[in-house]
C-alpha cells in the first residue's frame, strides 16, 4: 500500500487524496460533506469561487458534533478569488471565508488565479466571479502578485491560515515568489490529467518543494455538464477512460478507468481531489493508493499528453485573459 499523505513546505501533513467541492450544489453539500466523511474522506477542498463554504463547513461540523473526526483530523483548503488581490481585501477576505467555514482556521490558503480583477464589495455584489456586472464586462487590476502573496503570508501570522500556496501558476511567476517569500510555497494546484501533463512544471515545483494538488484528474469527464464556453473543448474530445493504455491498466489491476488515472497521478506524488455524488466511486477513489502500476505503465499514460488544456480564461471568457500564454 503506497503513502497516504504527504508532508507539505511548512511541516504539515496532507492526505494526497482529497474530495472536490467545485460543482458541489450550495444545497446539498453540508450532506454531501458529511457522508465524505463518513466514507473516509478527511481533505476537502473548496474556494470562496465555488460558493458552498459555509455549507460544507457546517457538514464538517456536523461530523466533529458527533465525534466522528476531530478538527485536527480534517484539512481545508480553500482559494482566494481574484477580486481580492490587493492586501487590505486579501486579508479581509482571508478572515470572511474562515468564518464561513466556521472551524477556527484554514489548512491551506491558495491564490486562485495569478490575475488580478477589480475589487467588488462583497456587500454589493456577494459572488463576482470572473464578471463585474450582468453584461459579462471583466476589469483587470494592477496588482503585483508580491501584494497578495505577503498579504497572505500576513493571514499565516495571524493564525488564520495554517499553510499557503498558489494555483493556476506557471513556473516564472513561481520562480519570482521563491525570490522573496517569508513562508514557504506549500503547494500549487494545477489542472494536470494524461492530456495535459505539464512535466516540466510538476517536476519544478517538486524541485523546490511545493507539493502539487491535481484538479480535473479526469480531463474532458468533468467540463462536459459545464454550459457551452466552458464544453466545448471537451466535447469534441476523446474520454481518458476510454483511452488503451488507462483501461489496459484498469483491467490488469482489476480497477476502474477513474482509479487508473488518479493513481497515476498519486504514484507520482501528485495529490488528488475528485468529486462524485456515488457513495461506491466515493470509496473507490480513496483506494486509489493501494496498487502499484509500473513504470512502463506511467510511462505510457503521460504520453498521451496533447498540452490539451479545459480550464483557461482564454479561451472561454468573452474578454481573454491569457493567463496561460
Amino acid at each position: 500500500m503506497g503513502k497516504t499523505t504527504v508532508t507539505l513546505a511548512s511541516g504539515r501533513e496532507m492526505p494526497l487524496v482529497g474530495f472536490g467541492l467545485w460543482k458541489v450544489p450550495r444545497e446539498t453539500a453540508a450532506e454531501t460533506v458529511y457522508n465524505a466523511i463518513k466514507v473516509g474522506y478527511r481533505l476537502f477542498d473548496g474556494a470562496y469561487d465555488y460558493q458552498n463554504e459555509k455549507e460544507a463547513g457546517e457538514g464538517i461540523r456536523r461530523a466533529i458534533d458527533e465525534g466522528l473526526v476531530r478538527r485536527e483530523d480534517i484539512f481545508i483548503t480553500t482559494k482566494l478569488w481574484n477580486n481580492y488581490h490587493r492586501k487590505e481585501h486579501a486579508l479581509a477576505m482571508a478572515r470572511k471565508q474562515n468564518e464561513a467555514w466556521g472551524l477556527g482556521y484554514i489548512d491551506l490558503y491558495l491564490i486562485h488565479f495569478p490575475c488580478a480583477l477589480e475589487y467588488i464589495d462583497p456587500a454589493i455584489r456577494q459572488y463576482p466571479a470572473w464578471w463585474m456586472d450582468e453584461a459579462g464586462t471583466i476589469s483587470l487590476d494592477k496588482v503585483a502578485i508580491r501584494e497578495t502573496w505577503e498579504a497572505l503570508e500576513t493571514v499565516v501570522d495571524q493564525g488564520i491560515a495554517r499553510s499557503i500556496g498558489i494555483s493556476n501558476f506557471q513556473s516564472q511567476a513561481i520562480y519570482d515568489i521563491l525570490s522573496y517569500a517569508r513562508h514557504p510555497i506549500s503547494s500549487l494546484q494545477i489542472e494536470h490529467h494524461p492530456y495535459l501533463v505539464q512535466s516540466d512544471l510538476v517536476t519544478m515545483a517538486q524541485e523546490n518543494g511545493i507539493v502539487v494538488t491535481a484538479y480535473s484528474s479526469f480531463g474532458p469527464q468533468s467540463f462536459l455538464e459545464l454550459p457551452p464556453a466552458f464544453s466545448k473543448r471537451a466535447k469534441v474530445t476523446a474520454l481518458l477512460f476510454d483511452t488503451e493504455p488507462v483501461k489496459k491498466a484498469a483491467e490488469k489491476y482489476r480497477v476502474t478507468p477513474a482509479q487508473v488515472l488518479l493513481r497515476w497521478a498519486t504514484q507520482r506524488n501528485v495529490a488528488v481531489i475528485p468529486k462524485s455524488n456515488n457513495r461506491e466511486r466515493l470509496g473507490q477513489n480513496l483506494q486509489v493508493t493501494e496498487f502499484d502500476m509500473t513504470k512502463d505503465e506511467l510511462e505510457d499514460i503521460s504520453a498521451l499528453d496533447q498540452g490539451l488544456r479545459f480550464n483557461d480564461p482564454g479561451f472561454y471568457l468573452t474578454q481573454p485573459i491569457r493567463i496561460f500564454a
